[in-house]
């Protein structure tokens, strides 16, 4: 185990229970991630690596959710 590692676990261990559970919510996420068979092809990653930088730097946009409306109907949701 890193260090780092090591020093925020001791350090969870005095946040309160929801915070706890939170964490370990986002460790188990990370788990179930890696044994996926679905990965991003290397080109992949760089696409969503560039558009959160864009977002970051304020260049990105999102959808309004009328235009998220439409992209669902087709499927029924």
């Amino acid at each position: 185990m890193t260090k780092d590692l090591e020093d925020v676990l001791e350090r969870i261990r005095q946040w309160p229970r929801q915070r706890q559970e939170d964490a370990a919510e986002i460790l188990l996420e990370m788990e179930r991630q890696d044994s996926s068979g679905y990965r991003l092809t290397d080109a992949q990653a760089e696409e969503v690596a560039r558009i959160q930088r864009d977002i970051r730097e304020g260049r990105g946009t999102f959808a309004t959710d009328e235009q998220m409306a439409l992209l669902w109907r087709p499927c029924g949701l």
